[in-house]
């Protein structure tokens, strides 16, 4: 049996409160910036991935479909860079997303963010980058309270 964890939603609403709230307005971001809101849980799924949340792992791979996604762009999401399914648009956003995720493998490079801002306007890249911000918060939640993954 596991060790019990403390639900920190439980613990301190008011905070779990503040997270869905900034969550909301991520949402909100990206929508009127124009991010298909299926390619936004995407995003999300991209991060989880990397921080190896399995709980928000499976949440977003189902969103992402509800969403809109086809099950192939969400099966080759952990392998993006060797697929033909994303757009150099979706790509910048990926790269971004990853690099907001990685912060402690380099920070955000230069490179990166150039890139991403040669393609991507300015709305989109502060919607990316709250999606990724918010994302990589909610992993840390539900890692750290060992949320269940069950069949």
């Amino acid at each position: 049996m596991e060790n019990p964890r403390v639900n920190l939603g439980k613990a301190s609403p008011e905070l779990y409160q503040g997270v869905l709230g900034l969550d909301k307005h991520a949402k909100d971001l990206a929508a009127a910036a124009g991010l298909a809101e299926g390619f936004a849980h995407l995003l999300r799924l991209r991060a989880s991935q990397l921080n190896q949340c399995a709980y928000c792992v499976r949440m977003h791979t189902r969103d992402a479909l509800k969403g809109g996604e086809t099950s192939d762009r969400v099966s080759v999401l952990t392998a993006w860079r060797e697929s033909g399914y994303f757009t150099a648009k979706e790509r910048a956003a990926l790269t971004l997303t990853e690099a907001v995720t990685c912060v402690a493998k380099g920070q955000v490079p230069d490179h990166v963010y150039e890139a991403a801002a040669a393609i991507l306007n300015d709305q989109e890249i502060a919607a990316v980058e709250w999606l990724a911000i918010v994302m990589n918060a909610w992993n840390r939640i539900a890692i750290s309270s060992r949320y269940p993954v069950k069949p």
